[in-house]
């Protein structure tokens, strides 16, 4: 295909994939009212904050505040929808391109990246749903307080969202070593510099001060690194790693060589060669080239 057949494919497909975000903005508008209250139910499982008749009010500032967050939830609920359609458009592009070998890495990839990000999206919302309460104990105004509804489903949505990239990180992990970059052995080895690199990172970017939702974000990628470990020596195994004629020998060490000199004999005579002729003048109506 010449590049203005390419960028006629990509121009169909990001309109076949901008339907289908559009259907699903369609189908998540109509859903983002349960969807709201399934993300508001940690806030109004806090003591005192649901009233007597069941209602669990919340803070608005601005008058389109509300309009604004259900065309965010719906959004965010119509990218899930469509999410097979505008992948599988964007996999049908990307593919062409890619070996046999390199579209069952991809196939194999995608499948596990969907249940990954789920995982951590759901360890999000365990996380918010305990740390919320200690998150409003700890500070000044107690739980007695209205939390603004824009702020707070832009808190939980990013703890999700960071949780559930967070999540495919063993990916990264499988990736080197199935490209060859990083031996299993050699990934076992950095274990304590990747503990070391989850509980920062965990540190960093959970939202709350306790160590609750820090401990449990950072021992779940402690688990998940340590079995895509697990997978890349299977891997190693299966591709005969660590076989080769030098490798168990460490960089620096030094070759074994034999220091028994063997003995020189002496060679046989060689004959004296006779001379060569002279060769025979060139006639005078030739010159040097001819």
């Amino acid at each position: 295909m010449t590049l203005v057949d390419h960028v006629r494919e990509l121009r169909d497909r990001l309109f076949r994939a901008s339907i289908a975000i559009l259907l699903g903005f369609i189908v998540g508008f109509w859903l983002a009212d349960p969807v709201f209250d399934l993300l508001k139910e940690p806030y109004c499982n806090l003591p005192g904050i649901t009233k007597a008749d069941g209602s669990c009010p919340m803070t608005q500032l601005g008058p389109a505040d509300g309009f604004l967050l259900k065309l965010k939830i719906a959004l965010w609920v119509g990218l899930i929808v469509a999410a097979p359609v505008w992948l599988y458009q964007l996999w049908a592009f990307i593919a062409p391109g890619l070996h046999k070998h390199e579209r069952r890495y991809a196939y194999a990839f995608a499948a596990i990246a969907a249940p990954l990000f789920a995982a951590g999206a759901g360890l999000a919302y365990f996380v918010v749903d305990k740390g919320l309460a200690f998150l409003l104990e700890s500070g000044v105004t107690g739980l007695d307080t209205q939390l603004e509804v824009t702020r707070y489903i832009a808190f939980v949505t990013n703890m999700i969202l960071i949780f559930g990239v967070a999540f495919e990180f063993p990916l990264l992990v499988l990736m080197l070593n199935f490209v060859g970059v990083a031996s299993a052995k050699r990934l076992l080895s950095w274990w304590r510099v990747a503990v070391f690199v989850f509980f920062l990172f965990s540190a960093i970017v959970t939202p709350t001060p306790d160590p609750f939702g820090m401990t449990a974000l950072a021992i779940c990628l402690c688990a998940l690194y340590f079995m895509a470990v697990g997978v890349a020596f299977l891997n190693d195994k299966r591709k005969g790693r660590g076989k080769e004629v030098y490798a168990g020998l460490a960089d620096d060490e030094v070759s074994p060589l034999s220091h028994d000199p063997d003995p020189v004999e002496a060679g046989s005579r060689i004959e004296t060669v006779a001379p060569v002729e002279s060769p025979k003048p060139i006639q005078s109506r030739y010159d040097d080239m001819t």
